[in-house]
């Protein structure tokens, strides 16, 4: 029988894309595309931007002279298009409308169009707080989007708990001062004694006096 978990917080932040949506099937095959366009070899690639802002993994591997912002357009309207195939993380809906509210927020590196095509076509509940990709000076890996997010939230960092998947925002989020909780199978150096949960199908929640608890 596996171990249970219980961590207290005052707000909880979540990244999107492999943490409350799954898109990979969508992000793939787009990306995909683009590695074969440019003669880049598709898995390093992928490899490399799960967790990070479209236009930074343009910069990154777009050929030297390319105009960024318009390959970065492209690349959005193809993700934005794919939204209705969004698929929900298994219980991420019951276990998002079970938090209060006004205590939770999402930070994703998508911009605010694909956030909110893929929450809806995820039929997922979209918080009332979101820090997307056009908030940020500085993209995950750096701290930038979780510490706004917690701004926002009127909360301290260490009063956070963050939901990711990925390796840039596993490190953006401990960046930040953050306890992490890691959504799925990703594996490296910095998810070293972190608490990990497939989905959120055994996670459940209480709160009382501003303090949320959330059981694994």
């Amino acid at each position: 029988m596996s171990q249970s978990t219980s961590l207290t917080a005052r707000a909880i932040l979540f990244d999107m894309d492999g943490t409350l949506v799954d898109s990979l099937a969508a992000v793939e095959s787009i990306w995909t595309g683009f590695a074969i366009r440019f003669g880049l070899a598709p898995a390093e690639l992928l490899s490399e931007i799960h967790g990070v802002r479209a236009k930074d993994s343009v910069a990154r591997f777009a050929p030297p002279g390319s105009d960024i912002d318009a390959l970065t357009a492209e690349l959005t309207e193809l993700e934005v298009a794919s939204s209705d195939l969004a698929i929900e993380v298994r219980g991420a809906a019951s276990f998002l409308t079970a938090l209060p509210q006004s205590c939770i927020g999402l930070v994703t590196s998508a911009d605010w169009r694909l956030a909110e095509g893929r929450m809806r076509g995820a039929g997922l509940p979209i918080p009332a707080t979101v820090v997307t990709a056009e908030d940020v000076t500085r993209g995950k890996p750096a701290p930038d989007g979780y510490l706004l997010g917690a701004r926002r939230l009127g909360v301290d960092p260490g009063d956070v708990i963050v939901f990711e998947d990925a390796e840039a925002g596993i490190q953006a989020a401990l960046a930040a001062g953050m306890r992490v909780v890691v959504v799925g199978d990703h594996e490296s150096s910095a998810t070293r004694g972190l608490t990990r949960i497939p989905d959120y199908a055994a996670a459940t929640v209480s709160s009382l006096d501003g303090i949320i608890t959330v059981h694994m």
